[in-house]
């Protein structure tokens, strides 16, 4: 089953690209027509490629990755801090700060600053150690951070993959994570370069709801990942699991509950041949038990005879009577 439908991608308006002046010709496989101007996209390709990037963000999670879902284009920021969220994956959607993959060690010492200054209360300047001109100076310091990294707050390595939306405007994301060998998943649109992406999805990546639509694709492969990755479906046996997160447990429940409903309705749809098929199958085995008793029946009845045959000594007796009887009769006679 496909994960989405042509008609989802035409009504979300993915299949139209930039005007045919704006074009990177390494593009051109990728398109299918040009109209008014402006280069149509081939959506067969993209359903194909969906397909692909859907399979690798579920295996990457469910063997315990995590995707940094990246967008900081203004049609792609709400998109991506709410599907990101959703599934409790890290997230950049305001501005990428240079080196937050090559340099994660300062990153993370950011990060730590960033909970420190989550535990100060900055309302109450009588009990505090600093004055009030102090606190104000560290309250903007945390909005700054929380801005800027509170998307990443918890990320405590590298990710194993990045999606990104437009790859022309994130060009330090993409180059940070070519360099660190960390897949690339993005939409193409006609002015991209292909080769800088390993999972490519060819798209509109303007509009908001193609973003909306290829960003919550993902999401949802991230999510099923999750779901195999706690459900025991790829995940080792061996090791000791984490326990679930709330919203992690809400994901299982309604995966369980989504695969006994569909099993309850194939259950029910089951055509009548199988019935019927199954009734003879019954019928033959009752046939066959009743042959089986009126063969021990017959068993019981027979008379009891030696496997060397009749006896002897009752055939001569038979015979010398019928001898003896044969003389009486000429006697007679």
């Amino acid at each position: 089953m496909a994960v989405v439908t042509m008609r989802q991608l035409l009504e979300s308006g993915v299949h139209f690209g930039h005007q045919t002046r704006r074009w990177n010709p390494k593009m051109k496989r990728f398109i299918f027509t040009e109209r008014n101007g402006i280069y149509i996209i081939d959506l067969q390709q993209s359903l194909k490629d969906i397909d692909r990037a859907y399979e690798f963000v579920k295996e990457t999670v469910a063997h315990g990755g995590n995707i940094l879902f990246v967008g900081t284009k203004k049609q792609a920021q709400e998109a991506i801090a709410e599907q990101a969220q959703r599934v409790g994956m890290p997230y950049v959607n305001q501005r990428w700060l240079g080196g937050m993959l090559t340099n994660f060690g300062t990153v993370h010492k950011r990060l730590q600053r960033l909970k420190e200054l989550e535990q100060v209360d900055f309302d109450d300047v009588a009990s505090s150690a600093f004055t009030k001109k102090e606190l104000l100076m560290q309250r903007r310091e945390k909005e700054k951070l929380e801005r800027t990294l509170g998307g990443i707050r918890d990320m405590a390595k590298i990710p194993s993959a990045v999606w990104i939306v437009d790859t022309k405007k994130e060009h330090l994301a993409v180059a940070e994570a070519r360099k660190l060998n960390i897949p690339v998943v993005a939409i193409l649109d006609t002015n991209c370069d292909p080769d800088e992406v390993d999972y490519r999805i060819p798209g509109n990546d303007d509009a908001i709801r193609a973003v909306s639509l290829l960003t919550r694709v993902i999401a949802d492969a991230a999510a099923e990942g999750l779901v195999t990755r706690h459900g025991g479906g790829t995940a080792e046996t061996g090791t000791a699991q984490e326990p679930l997160a709330e919203w992690e447990r809400e994901l299982l429940e309604a995966h369980e509950a989504q695969q006994s409903t569909q099993a309850s309705v194939v259950a029910a749809d089951a055509p009548a041949e199988a019935v019927e098929a199954a009734q003879q199958t019954a019928g033959a085995t009752h046939d066959a038990e009743e042959v089986a008793e009126a063969a021990e029946a017959a068993d019981e009845s027979a008379p009891v005879t030696d496997v060397a045959g009749p006896d002897t000594t009752q055939v001569a007796d038979n015979a010398a009577a019928a001898q003896d009887a044969q003389a009486a009769e000429s006697e007679q006679a």
